[in-house]
Order: structure tokens, then C-alpha cells, then sequence
């Protein structure tokens, strides 16, 4: 170690993608201070106190999930370990769909958020309730159980942690109660000038269509166009009705049209995600602009510690039984299995997420004087499997895999145990 080492910590020989800074190419990045301190060619190592090599590894502004559940214990089994979540699976930024509300957001504040290695915002929920297991509780999800007000008042006292709202636009809800929740929650976003996050697609146990002369297949014309700029549809390749694509295989024109006013599109991936669809909407020019992995504990199996009984493994009331590990990484390799490139899904979860929250300033880029927010993938070439919840399955021949990442300089190995392995074809 020289004793005049100018950096703490030196990234050296991987190859650094930074769509914020226009950068795609063999790079070191140092660190100092937890923050970015350079990235440039060939960094003397002898100027670090500690180098690592990266070489042949990607390395990437740290990953941001657009759509985690993480209220651990007051959601339910949605509720997953923040940094098993995050900073254990090579992501440094969170940010919770509809976990939290006006009513809670000062428990997600003190016990998730304040208390996580990984970096946790919200998108706070339309309903005073919250992330609760609604399907089990559909009638506290009603207009009854909407405040505009004290929603509104909640998300500007705390805008660095809320930096959105949470919505639901499914056919059980219009069912019920129409489109009346759906404008409650968009006055709420123009309100208080943060966008919304709207889901599209049916959710379990809730009416199907039909029901009191719902059509799924006319959400989204009815939706649209309550939404502003910036506003966020999700779920685009639901395999669910009332997403993207209707019952005859077509995917809505008014997508495209919502498009070109400004609206963006998060995949969801999750349990609602379906390559059938995916592919359907992808050639039809649907490129969505960032990437979350919607991992629940509905949907991905937490492995119970050693010596201890597995509560969930013969659940037949798990609505996704059967369902195994995951990541946001896995959930980027599965955009390139459906043609996308590598070079298109990196902005989906670094720059614009970080647009998307309004805080370019802070993440999702390599730019000196930034939280040293790095993640380090590895690149695997080959024939792998991919399947989706309706079992469809796609041969991968790139698979990302998380190594490590920094948050704020620190390092945490990819070690959680959500963590899908590999599966060659």
C-alpha cells in the first residue's frame, strides 16, 4: 500500500457503462470518501489503497429497482428484507411501490428507510391503508379509503423519501367502484406534483371482467387520459386482462399516443410478466423506460435459515406457489432474451429511474463527486432458461449476474439468497 495513496478504493479494468455520462468502455473508477472521485483509463493502482479487478465484468452506476416491496412485516408476505432486496443482490436504490401511506409513512421512514444499507424511497400509497394484502381486504380499497388531502399534505412534507404515488387500475377496483379511485389518486399526483405509478392488469382474487359490465379491455382509453406528463404505466407485459395487449393479441393504440404526450412505462416484472406478451409489445415499438423487479413474498421464495421449518413450502394458499428466486439482474437479462440490447436496458435501471425520481443529481451515474453507487455484474455466454409465471420459457444466451456493489463507497457481496442460479438449456 503506498502511503500516499490518493484514493481509498480502485475499480480497475471492467467495463464501465454510464448512459448519464455518455461512457461505454474499458474504464477504472476510483473512489474516495464514499464518493466517485474518477473515472478514467488506466489509474495507476499504486494511487488506491485497495484495488480490485473487474476485468471482464460490467460495471454499471449502482442499479435502481423501480418497483420493490419492502415494508417488511406491516405488508404482510409482500414485505421482503430490504437489502436481501437491494444492496445483497447487487441494487443500491429502492423504491417501494404502495407500501407505505399518508397513515404509515413514519414506520417506513424510522424502520425501512432509515435503517436499510440500501438507499429506499416511496411511492406512497393512494389508499390510507396502504400495501396491506388487499386481496384479502378488498373493501378498504375503495374511494372511501382515499384522503386527496391528507395524501397530498403527507407526500410534500416528505419529499426525499416519497417521490410518487402509487395507484391501482385493475378491473376488480372498476368493478367495484368505477374509475372514481383511479381520479382521486391522479388528483393527488397533481397536487402534489409528484408523478403516479399506475398498475394495469387484474389482480388476484378481485372480479374478473364482465363484472357489473366492466370491460378490462377499456381501462387503459379510460385512464390515459387523467394522466399528466411523467406519469408512470405499469405492468405493460401483464399476462393478466386490462394490460397492453386485449383479448384479441393487439396491443392498444392508445399506448403509443400516451407515449408521445410523455408518459413512461415500468415493466413490473414479477408475477405478472409474460414473454408471450412481451413479445408482442416489444415489436410493436413498446420500449419501456425503466425496470423493476416487482419481487414480493407472494412471488419469490425466501429459503427459511437453517434448522428452521419453511412456514410457505406447501402453502396451497401462496397465490404463486411453486414460485423459486429472483432478482432485478435476472429480470435484465430477461429484457436482452427478448431482444433488447445490453446497451438499451442499462438507462432502464440507472439514468431514467433516477429521472424518474428526480434525483439525477444524486444517483444513477458514475460522476465524481457522487454517492459511490456502483454495481458489478458478471456476463455469462451461453444457453440459459428463463420462464415466466405461465411457465413460458426463453433460452437467454447472455445471463447477468450481480458480484458485488458499492453504496456510498461500501462494499456488500451478492450473497442473498433470492439469488436465482443459472439453468443451461
Amino acid at each position: 500500500m503506498s502511503v500516499t495513496a490518493s484514493f481509498d478504493l480502485l475499480l480497475r479494468g471492467g467495463r464501465v457503462i454510464c448512459p448519464a455520462s455518455g461512457i461505454d468502455g474499458l474504464k477504472d473508477v476510483a473512489i474516495r470518501n464514499g464518493k466517485i472521485a474518477a473515472v478514467a483509463s488506466d489509474i495507476l493502482p499504486t494511487s488506491a489503497k485497495e484495488v480490485v479487478d473487474v476485468s471482464g465484468k460490467l460495471v454499471l452506476p449502482g442499479l435502481i429497482d423501480t418497483h420493490a416491496h419492502v415494508y417488511q412485516y406491516v405488508s404482510g408476505r409482500f414485505g421482503m428484507n430490504p437489502d436481501m432486496v437491494g444492496v445483497q443482490s447487487g441494487v443500491t436504490t429502492l423504491v417501494d411501490q404502495g407500501g407505505p401511506s399518508c397513515m404509515t409513512l413514519p414506520g417506513f421512514r424510522h424502520f425501512i428507510a432509515e435503517a436499510s444499507a440500501s438507499r429506499v424511497y416511496a411511492f406512497i400509497s393512494a389508499y390510507l391503508v396502504g400495501g396491506l394484502e388487499g386481496h384479502f381486504y378488498p373493501q378498504l380499497y375503495s374511494p372511501d379509503g382515499v384522503d386527496i388531502d391528507a395524501t397530498v399534505k403527507s407526500a410534500t412534507a416528505n419529499l426525499d423519501l416519497v417521490r410518487g404515488i402509487k395507484a391501482h387500475a385493475e378491473i376488480g377496483g372498476f368493478a367495484r367502484w368505477g374509475i372514481r379511485v383511479i381520479e382521486m389518486a391522479a388528483e393527488i399526483g397533481k397536487r402534489a406534483d409528484l408523478p403516479v405509478y399506475v398498475h394495469f392488469g387484474q389482480l388476484w382474487g378481485l372480479p374478473e371482467s364482465g363484472a357489473n359490465g366492466e370491460d378490462a379491455d377499456t381501462i387503459l382509453t379510460r385512464v390515459i387520459p387523467l394522466l399528466r406528463e411523467g406519469d408512470i404505466l405499469a405492468h405493460p407485459f401483464t399476462r393478466h386482462p386490462g394490460g397492453f395487449v386485449n383479448r384479441e393479441g393487439e396491443v392498444h393504440p392508445v399506448i403509443q399516443a400516451a407515449l408521445d404526450r410523455g408518459l413512461k412505462v415500468d415493466v413490473g416484472h414479477g408475477s405478472h410478466f409474460s414473454y408471450r406478451l412481451a413479445k408482442k409489445a416489444i415489436a410493436a415499438g413498446i420500449i419501456p423506460t425503466t425496470l423493476g423487479a416487482d419481487i414480493h413474498g407472494y412471488n419469490t421464495h425466501v429459503p427459511a435459515p437453517a434448522g428452521t421449518p419453511d412456514q410457505h413450502e406447501d402453502d396451497e394458499n401462496h397465490p404463486f406457489a411453486g414460485q423459486a428466486k429472483f432478482s432485478l439482474v435476472q429480470a435484465m437479462s430477461s429484457m436482452m432474451a427478448l431482444g433488447l440490447s445490453l446497451e438499451q436496458v442499462v438507462p432502464m435501471v440507472t439514468s431514467n429511474p433516477a429521472k424518474m425520481l428526480g434525483r439525477s443529481h444524486e444517483i444513477g451515474a458514475l460522476k465524481i463527486g457522487m454517492d459511490a453507487d456502483v454495481s458489478v455484474l458478471s456476463e455469462r455466454n451461453g444457453r440459459f432458461v428463463l420462464k415466466d409465471n405461465e411457465n413460458n420459457e426463453v433460452i437467454a444466451e447472455r445471463l447477468l449476474q450481480p458480484a458485488f456493489c458499492l453504496r456510498a463507497g461500501t462494499r456488500f457481496d451478492a450473497v442473498a439468497p433470492i439469488l436465482p442460479q443459472a439453468v443451461a438449456a
